[in-house]
């Protein structure tokens, strides 16, 4: 079964290869979105979300037990039973990176077009991306254990979390640029921002033809799987944030800060730790489509929650 799915990632590698220059720019990417993300937070911030502690309670619950489990859901009921791909693990193990990672700027920008709470936006961020550190790892144990990946596609506990580690570095290094100088600090904030936004149209650019082939063959459960994560994550995590009766601006950034996870993380991360795999543009294919379709997705329930009536909204108390 091994040898099969390296055959498999072998022959689709040979036309879909990411090359050196590629990893440099998603790292690139990655640090400057992450270093942009601290530049936004001072002390402040974490004090405040400390005095009304439930907004980052509830959101971490649900960024470390919805995203995950629906990953896992999802591969388990529909990309394995009905996907013919020999090396279809390797796609699981993309769509289990990607369903594990904390939660990534896009989600801020998102949330202020639907009137949610940005603050709180984020301040979750920054926290589920803090978290990841021990988190992500700690899903990818279990899940892939679950899964019954073999010592090919195994998730070394350590490895990933000195990965990860290094990734959040940055965001420290924000935080005391601001302190430092305030202006410097939302200059660098505003950059982080647009090249968080750029990253799907680099991502369309660069990896989109040089994959077309791929993406032309690749199975409609795998499309369901990089869809149907972000779709159910926002959605379970709204009525899960409705259900316990926040505030309705509160349940709004609750389910995107869920739904929309941390795909250049995911990528960063894939290229680190598995650059050397066969079939590491396999391992890709989830986490890049989901960083594709995210947008329209986030895109259509933003026009969503825009129809809510705002003004009623006023006039009920913020519960966090």
């Amino acid at each position: 079964m091994r040898n099969l799915m390296i055959l498999a990632a072998e022959a689709a590698n040979e036309a879909t290869v990411v090359n050196e220059t590629e990893q440099t720019l998603l790292r690139v990417f990655v640090l400057i979105i992450m270093f942009g993300l601290g530049a936004g937070l001072t002390p402040k911030d974490f004090a405040l979300a400390l005095r009304r502690p439930w907004g980052l309670v509830i959101g971490w619950i649900t960024q470390f037990g919805i995203m995950p489990l629906t990953a896992y859901v999802l591969i388990v009921t529909v990309l394995l039973p009905f996907s013919s791909t020999e090396g279809i693990l390797l796609v699981a193990l993309g769509a289990l990176i990607m369903g594990s990672v904390p939660a990534g700027t896009t989600s801020n920008l998102f949330t202020y077009f639907s009137k949610g709470n940005l603050a709180l936006s984020v301040t979750m961020t920054v926290n589920s991306t803090l978290w990841a550190f021990v988190m992500t790892p700690a899903m990818l144990f279990i899940y892939s254990n679950f899964l019954g990946l073999d010592e090919s596609l195994s998730v070394e506990f350590g490895e990933l979390a000195l990965v990860i580690f290094g990734l959040i570095v940055p965001v420290g290094l924000g935080m005391l640029v601001r302190r430092l100088s305030a202006n410097v600090g939302a200059v660098l904030e505003l950059i982080g921002g647009v090249f968080g936004l750029i990253f799907i149209p680099f991502l369309i650019i660069i990896w989109v033809p040089r994959n077309w082939e791929l993406l032309m063959t690749t199975e409609w459960p795998t499309y369901v799987v990089a869809i149907g994560m972000g779709l159910v994550g926002i959605t379970v995590a709204y009525y899960l944030a409705k259900l316990i009766r926040v505030h309705p601006m509160n349940a709004r950034t609750i389910s995107l800060e869920t739904g929309i996870n941390n795909g250049p993380l995911a990528i960063a991360v894939i290229v680190a730790v598995y650059i050397d795999n066969p079939g590491v543009d396999q391992i890709l294919l989830v986490p890049a489509l989901y960083s594709l379709f995210i947008v329209l997705i986030s895109t259509g329930v933003t026009f969503v929650f825009r129809r809510a009536n705002l003004a009623a909204e006023q006039k009920i108390p913020n519960l966090l």
